[in-house]
């Protein structure tokens, strides 16, 4: 554990919250803005925050098994789970960042099938595509209400921009989040990285650096009906989220 005063911030720490949902890139993305030096977290806390002491707590998890950077901004973490609250208005005068982002639906709960089926947990509800899809619409849903209750704080960005166009999304990230120099397409490798319930414990996440090249997950088939509930609830609530937002990247443009 680092527990030596040295680990500890001088000043409150500013949060960056991402809101998402599983297999969205988010461990992609908590690695990129955790490499960046204005930025602390890189992986899923399975944390709520409704009160001000569970910024104590967020702190006192990562000190864990990782230092507080010096000269550092901001504290990291997302929620993917609706299980998992933000009430930025009860965290007293805590700065909060908060991003939302979404992924399409197909590759989308294809890869949360697969996730779980290849951990070997076949009876989990969300190794099914049924289940997986019951899943990503209860959380999209979650995030449109979400946007709606705190219209205008949040930057939204379509998660496959990670991939398809980095180039485009991070320095618009950069600037949302007054950050004094860009983030970078490189980063690092963590104490928790790849480990189980921190976020991605495939290879791919090991790189280093990010990686374009599409995961396939067509080996898994998921109802047509169910990929079109899921497909109009992904268009609607995205559509709602980017009316609520004050700012956004988007895939094409």
């Amino acid at each position: 554990m680092l527990s030596d005063s040295n680990s500890l911030p001088s000043e409150p720490l500013a949060r960056i919250f991402l809101l998402s949902h599983m297999r969205a890139y988010t461990s992609l993305a908590g690695h990129v803005l955790g490499s960046h030096p204005q930025i602390n977290g890189y992986y899923e806390m399975h944390l709520g925050y409704e009160f001000p002491a569970a910024l104590d707590r967020q702190l006192d998890a990562y000190l864990e098994s990782d230092a507080i950077k010096s000269g550092s901004r901001y504290l990291f973490d997302k929620l993917l789970h609706n299980d998992y609250v933000l009430k930025p208005e009860q965290l007293g005068m805590v700065e909060c960042k908060i991003l939302i982002s979404l992924a399409q639906p197909e590759r989308t709960i294809q890869s949360i099938a697969h996730l779980y089926a290849d951990r070997n947990e076949v009876e989990h509800e969300y190794a099914s595509p049924e289940g997986a899809a019951r899943y990503y619409i209860d959380r999209l849903k979650a995030l449109a209400d979400y946007s709606r209750e705190y219209r205008q704080s949040c930057f939204y960005f379509d998660a496959e921009l990670w991939q398809r166009a980095p180039e485009r999304l991070l320095p618009k990230l950069s600037q949302w989040l007054e950050l004094d120099s860009p983030l970078s397409e490189r980063y690092q490798i963590f104490s928790q990285t790849g480990k189980p319930l921190k976020g991605d414990s495939s290879p791919r996440i090991q790189g280093g650096c990010i990686d374009r090249s599409a995961s396939d997950y067509s080996h898994v088939v998921a109802p047509e009906a169910v990929l079109d509930e899921a497909r109009a609830v992904y268009e609607e609530c995205r559509g709602k989220i980017l009316n609520n937002a004050r700012d956004s990247s988007l895939n094409g443009g």
